[in-house]
């Protein structure tokens, strides 16, 4: 019994974990690598396994990242179930659908300019006949309920806190031969913060013998007075004082949806300036916004109370707030003669409607553009918030870049440093703890989370390479053949 890793080790996107158990194949989620164009196409297209080798999938959440790849394995013969939540599920419906459209317009578009210079054409990674296909293919459990993914083991999904249906995975693993203990494994996704907004709270689970935790912020303490609300204010008016666009690079789901919230806390308060327009220019952010509205259950007190307090009953909405949907639409915002905040996917800006407001709008000084969550390493959203370029590329043009580039403090979705070991040391208690494995993080944040985890004797850990795997049985890392 092991655990190979083949996704999320020692960067932060493309998440996949392929369990050994007895004579069958589970993977811990299917997402999109994200970083060099090259590299991710490849990466992302040639599976290291085969699609039909698999026997089921467990989906932590539906982050991109996690889940982007599954019309990926659908293509390549995987015929399995794939589980989620319920919330997990209905997001995943528009989300891979939006994948399959958005590489089919992106490939269409480079590829009017390729013809041009007599260059070959790119294909898709996927077609929205994959993604529908994978869909078919989902089944839900909801939080606490046991199901059996494989014959043998049994399977419990808890609260992460991260995102709307975000789960963390408890796998019990009956003993290989008939004898013996269980083994307990548990897999984090992502972990997200107490206190934060819409979203329950994370929870712990205990008494793991082997873990696999993320450690995105492993080096980090996200700051005490970073206040989301207060910069989304100062920005709005900053802005619009110089008569200029707010652009913010979101996550549709999630990410939006949160500053939305602050931002309909503003609107309430009467502290946005009195005449700028708030633009979602996502159809997935729409239509998730709709999926997060059917899920009560994920919601914490504050959001219930919101809901029941407001005289719209909708903290998701407000008078400025306007969702666009049409591509005619969003391309007028190009032309709009007004101040504004504009709110569109992709969040690291690889891909979607964002890289047309960043190439109308990244050469003028009136601009600001301001970053609300991770950027991996690679991707035109890091290069811009390490301010490492003035001359970037977008559909193979260059811009100069001139607009004002921000970071959103306070608004992670991942714990931090401290809240990860706090997590860690609580899933570790009435445990037999026999090896941690550190993953969706770079390398300069898992090394100092490392050393803390061994300073407490939680561990031993490890940080696995791509194609590394950890037995669960001797302790022993090897390297595939």
């Amino acid at each position: 019994m092991k655990v190979e890793f083949w996704g999320a080790a020692r960067t932060v996107t493309g998440s996949m974990h392929l369990i050994h158990y007895r004579d069958k194949r589970l993977l811990l989620d299917c997402g999109l690598y994200q970083g060099k164009r090259k590299l991710a196409f490849q990466r992302n297209r040639e599976l290291p396994f085969k699609g039909g080798s698999v026997d089921a999938v467990v989906l932590s959440h539906a982050h991109i990242d996690h889940s982007g790849n599954l019309p990926s394995l659908v293509r390549a013969g995987f015929t399995g179930p794939i589980y989620s939540t319920s919330a997990t599920r209905d997001l995943a419906a528009y989300m891979l659908l939006d994948s399959a459209k958005i590489q089919q317009s992106d490939v269409k578009y480079v590829n009017k300019k390729r013809a041009r210079k007599k260059q070959k054409p790119f294909e898709p990674l996927y077609v929205t006949e994959n993604a529908v296909q994978t869909l078919k293919q989902f089944r839900s459990a909801e939080y606490g309920y046991e199901f059996s993914p494989i014959e043998g083991v049994h399977c419990k999904f808890h609260i992460a806190g991260h995102m709307l249906g975000a789960a963390i995975v408890e796998l019990v693993f009956d003993p290989e031969h008939g004898e013996g203990q269980q083994t307990r494994l548990i897999f984090s996704g992502d972990i997200g913060r107490p206190k934060m907004p819409i979203l329950r709270d994370p929870v712990t689970v205990k008494g793991a013998d082997y873990l696999i935790m993320e450690a995105t912020y492993g080096n980090r303490i996200h700051p005490k007075g970073g206040d989301a609300k207060q910069t989304l204010k100062e920005a709005a008016h900053d802005t619009y004082n110089a008569n200029g666009k707010l652009i913010i690079p979101a996550f549709s789901v999630g990410r939006t949806q949160e500053i939305v919230y602050r931002l309909n806390l503003l609107s309430e308060a009467g502290e946005l300036p009195k005449d700028m327009k708030v633009f979602v220019d996502s159809p997935l952010a729409v239509n998730a916004t709709n999926v997060f509205r059917e899920h009560v259950e994920c919601f914490d007190q504050e959001m219930i109370n919101a809901i029941l307090n407001e005289d719209d009953e909708d903290p998701l909405k407000f008078n400025e707030l306007h969702y666009v949907r049409r591509a005619e639409h969003s391309k007028a915002l190009n032309s709009y003669p007004h101040s504004c905040i504009i709110i569109s996917a992709s969040g690291m800006c690889e891909a979607g409607r964002i890289l047309h407001h960043l190439k109308n709008n990244i050469s003028k000084t009136n601009t600001t553009i301001l970053f609300a969550g991770y950027q991996a390493p690679h991707t035109l959203g890091r290069i811009l918030i390490d301010k490492s370029k003035d001359v970037v590329k977008i559909f193979g043009e260059e811009y100069e870049v001139k607009a004002n580039v921000a970071r959103l403090e306070g608004s992670s979705g991942h714990a931090d440093q401290k809240e990860l070991l706090e997590w860690a040391r609580q899933t570790h208690v009435d445990g037999n703890l026999k090896k941690v494995a550190l993953v969706h993080c770079e390398m300069d944040g898992a090394e100092p989370f490392k050393e803390k985890l061994e300073l407490r004797k939680i561990g031993p850990v490890i940080i696995p390479d791509r194609g590394e795997s950890m037995e669960m049985s001797n302790l022993e890392v090897g390297t595939l053949d």
